[in-house]
């Protein structure tokens, strides 16, 4: 596993930066104090570090406090598919507490910051917080409903609808996350993660992405995308992000 113990002090849980995001729920004062004796510590991973890695057994789970990051499965032959982005809030390593090896990898995108827990400890959560269980609940089951909008996605909707519709997703997650802001709206994806995504050759990403550029929708600048109309290119994708009250994180 390419991480490495953050030599900073860990945040105290009541100074958590998650717990300033709007999109968040708070957490009651009992609920902190479990979540603080919970963790572990803190992990930084650079950029290209893999956090979890598929078919290897993961003694931890994970908050994502701060960056982007990316999970993803491949084939024999090493070709790659993206499943999904993970932000701050996010839960990492789920699906390892419960199951005996993790079936997919996670990788960093940017710079990140996680919140680590042992996943031995992971079922006394359930024992004694039954909000908290329910917390976790929705989490996946959230999860769920992700990733049921991107096989949707990939499985319906043309070349330039996809390639539209994960821009603006990216960019509501980043937005609710706090990671970028509407004058700040710069995605830190390649044109070779979005075909990653998408299931489509970097040829045909390129030329579809060139389009959505010349509509003006979005400008490709160094490392990643600008997002200039949100709107249109939801537009484009027939896709409505989701209202959502405030979403749980541990």
């Amino acid at each position: 596993m390419d991480t490495k113990v953050d030599t900073r002090p860990s945040q105290d849980c009541k100074n958590c930066s998650l717990r300033k995001l709007s999109g968040l729920r708070p957490l009651s004062v009992p609920e902190l104090k479990f979540v603080q004796d919970f963790k572990s510590g803190e992990l930084a991973c650079d950029p290209g570090m893999t956090l979890i890695a598929e078919s290897a057994y993961s003694p931890h789970l994970y908050t994502v406090l701060d960056g982007w990051g990316f999970r993803y499965k491949t084939l024999e032959d090493g070709r790659r598919q993206i499943l999904n982005f993970v932000v701050p809030g996010d839960m990492v390593g789920l699906q390892g507490a419960v199951l005996k090896y993790m079936d997919h990898s996670v990788e960093a995108l940017t710079p990140m910051r996680l919140c680590v827990f042992e996943r031995e400890r992971f079922f006394s959560l359930f024992e004694q917080h039954a909000d908290l269980a329910f917390d976790v609940t929705w989490i996946a089951s959230r999860e769920e409903c992700i990733l049921d909008e991107h096989l949707l996605s990939v499985g319906r909707r043309s070349a330039l609808e996809r390639s539209a519709y994960l821009l603006a997703f990216l960019y509501y997650r980043g937005l609710t996350s706090g990671l970028i802001s509407k004058g700040r709206a710069h995605l830190p994806v390649t044109q070779a993660l979005i075909a990653d995504t998408l299931g489509l050759s970097i040829v045909h990403t390129n030329k579809t992405l060139k389009k959505l550029a010349a509509r003006k929708l979005v400008a490709w600048k160094e490392k990643g995308c600008e997002i200039l109309d949100a709107d249109g290119l939801c537009a484009v994708a027939q896709w409505e992000p989701r209202a959502e009250a405030e979403r749980p994180f541990i």
